[in-house]
């Protein structure tokens, strides 16, 4: 499996660039999975649901499957949050996993940043920043690219992505 992650601030728009870089590494064959952190708790179930009300009562899995997809909610109930590694070995076989959040991994990572967001640029702290992908002008030693061109932005991150042994 080969990884490669996107850090920067809320709101500068990780998550809208992630979108559009799907499609991109997929037109080159890539089977693409997703690792994204959460700093808050987050329910992906609806109260009142089947799946839910088992969840509740104590279940510390509940596999929901249809003929479309399947979801596996695990409960940590207290145990310590999953570790990068510990996330990546529950995706099944890709040939890309992407990683939004978990800002201290020792990944290859691409900083999105936007002046307008009102924040530092996090790559001066981060030694696994190799590229930033901005709306505007930017002065850094590292490659830059435009938020809006998808394309060379996939292909440096398949160039980049670092090979991940997952236990």
């Amino acid at each position: 499996m080969r990884v490669f992650g996107f850090a920067g601030w809320s709101g500068s728009g990780k998550t809208t660039l992630v979108e559009r870089l799907i499609p991109q590494l997929r037109a080159k064959g890539l089977v693409v999975s997703l690792v994204k952190h959460a700093h808050h708790e987050f329910d992906i179930d609806e109260a009142g649901k089947d799946s839910h009300r088992h969840r509740e009562a104590g279940c510390q899995e509940v596999l929901v499957t249809s003929a479309v997809r399947w979801a596996l909610m695990h409960e940590l109930r207290g145990a310590p949050e999953l570790s990068l590694d510990a996330a990546l070995a529950q995706l099944s076989p890709c040939d890309l996993a992407l990683v939004e959040g978990f800002k201290s991994a020792a990944i290859p990572k691409l900083e999105v940043y936007r002046a307008g967001v009102g924040k530092s640029m996090l790559h001066p702290g981060d030694p696994n920043i190799v590229a930033v992908a901005t709306d505007g002008p930017l002065v850094t030693p590292l490659p830059v690219f435009d938020l809006s061109d998808i394309a060379p932005i996939a292909a440096f991150i398949v160039a980049r992505a670092e090979s991940r042994a997952v236990p």
